[in-house]
């Protein structure tokens, strides 16, 4: 993905790909919301508000006309746009040029109740935000209603009962609107060719692996964390004596695989990393950036289990792990920041009372970013908010202590930031 600044000045067009429904609108509120946050909505509608008339483009505006609607810096904005992109909400076109940049917004709808919970990515994501009750109350919301036909027999008339047909023209309408839904797009997990042949000869159909086929195991891999290897073991049990992949099988296996390895769990966010809108910009070799960068690109399991000299965290800390990440929604780096920040305050205690203290906090201050945590982390440290008593406590690596982070740190220091930048190299 290409990194842009983005400027007051830079100006941008709204283009409809879609029809947006008071249906849509709900399905935003209701089941995007909980995955991207208030601020992408409301970019969103904002975006959508600035069509004309018929709801086909709008005019030029500039992104300071953003910053005036929503309120808010143009940063957050961009890693807004970004959310929007990542679920399929929106795409973006820029055309660059010396003083100021152009951008195209092309909007398209939700996709529909029924496919956002029988999406393999989408629905387990809200079901690990919102949590089982909340889950449970927006299913009943959106069942359909049963009704009863026992005593009823169709009598509907069929077009060619009520209408004769005469000679007329034939009339291309292409270009007429029509409604396109939002497609969420995850770069490829899987390397179909070594899945293949890991599946003996003559059992998969040359058909099984289409594009629809191969995009559902892909969601898989990222959904439940398998590479390719283990899922071509799963696919094995789902092929049908047609050669064919059953798709609900395949994911009713998966499931079932991953609930008997984790404990009956459902898959969580703490096998994820940062995801790329909530990133900072690369080149800062500064040891703050260099652990802002480990921070950002090690999930929450890895970085504990660095924690832990490259063995399994405890069980008991992984649930701590897994209430930071699916109760309280925190993101993969603020929780790799808050863990090493609480290893060093706390004699190398994740106290989980400590930790629920700080998480409030920062959930309330809406922490979303890396250097964020490690601002705020010191902040309060100076304010002596969670300080301890024990003068001598080992302070993160990363703390600014003199207010200049990139001065030289302690060779205890580097020798923990050369571990961690070690053991990351091994996911790479």
């Amino acid at each position: 993905m290409k990194k842009v600044s983005l400027l007051p000045a830079d100006s941008y067009i709204v283009v409809n790909k879609s029809i947006l429904t008071e249906e849509d609108k709900k399905n935003l509120i209701n089941l995007y919301e909980p995955i991207i946050g208030p601020l992408p909505i409301s970019l969103y509608l904002t975006l959508w508000g600035d069509l004309d008339r018929s709801e086909v483009m709008s005019k030029d505006f500039t992104h300071h006309h953003l910053m005036t609607f929503l309120k808010t810096k143009l940063e957050d904005i961009r890693e807004a746009r970004e959310a929007l992109e990542a679920v399929g909400l929106i795409k973006t076109y820029l055309k660059e040029e010396k003083d100021i940049n152009h951008y195209i917004y092309e909007l398209f709808s939700p996709i529909s109740a029924y496919e956002f919970f029988n999406h393999p990515v989408l629905n387990i994501i809200l079901y690990n935000n919102i949590g089982e009750n909340e889950y449970k109350d927006l299913i009943k919301e959106y069942k359909k209603p049963i009704s009863r036909y026992d005593d009823y027999v169709e009598i509907s008339s069929k077009l060619n009962d009520t209408f004769k047909t005469t000679m007329g023209n034939i009339f291309n309408n292409d270009d007429i609107k029509s409604k396109k839904e939002a497609k969420v797009e995850i770069n490829s997990l899987i390397d179909f060719d070594l899945l293949e042949e890991s599946i003996p000869n003559h059992v998969l159909s040359d058909k099984a692996l289409n594009k629809k086929m191969k995009e559902l195991i892909n969601s898989l891999a990222f959904v439940y964390n398998l590479d390719t290897l283990k899922l071509s073991e799963i696919v094995r049990l789902t092929i049908n004596e047609n050669g064919m992949i059953d798709k609900d099988a395949l994911v009713r296996e998966v499931r079932k695989y991953y609930e008997y390895n984790n404990g009956g769990n459902l898959p969580t966010l703490i096998y994820r990393s940062q995801p790329d809108y909530l990133k900072s910009p690369e080149g800062d070799i500064s040891n703050r950036g260099k652990m802002i960068y480990i921070f950002e690109n090690t999930t929450p399991y890895d970085f504990l289990k660095s924690k832990y000299k490259n063995v399994s965290p405890t069980a008991r800390d992984l649930r701590l792990l897994e209430y930071l990440a699916v109760d309280l929604g925190m993101m993969p780096a603020v929780i790799n920041v808050l863990i090493d920040y609480v290893l060093k305050t706390n004699d190398n205690k994740l106290s989980k009372s400590y930790i629920e203290t700080i998480a409030g906090q920062w959930i309330r201050l809406g922490i979303k970013t890396a250097s964020g945590a490690m601002n705020q982390a010191l902040k309060e440290w100076k304010k002596g908010t969670n300080k301890k008593s024990d003068k001598d406590v080992k302070l993160p690596s990363w703390f600014d202590k003199n207010t200049k982070p990139e001065e030289p740190i302690s060779d205890e220091e580097k020798a923990e930031l050369e571990a961690l930048e070690a053991y990351l190299k091994e996911f790479r």
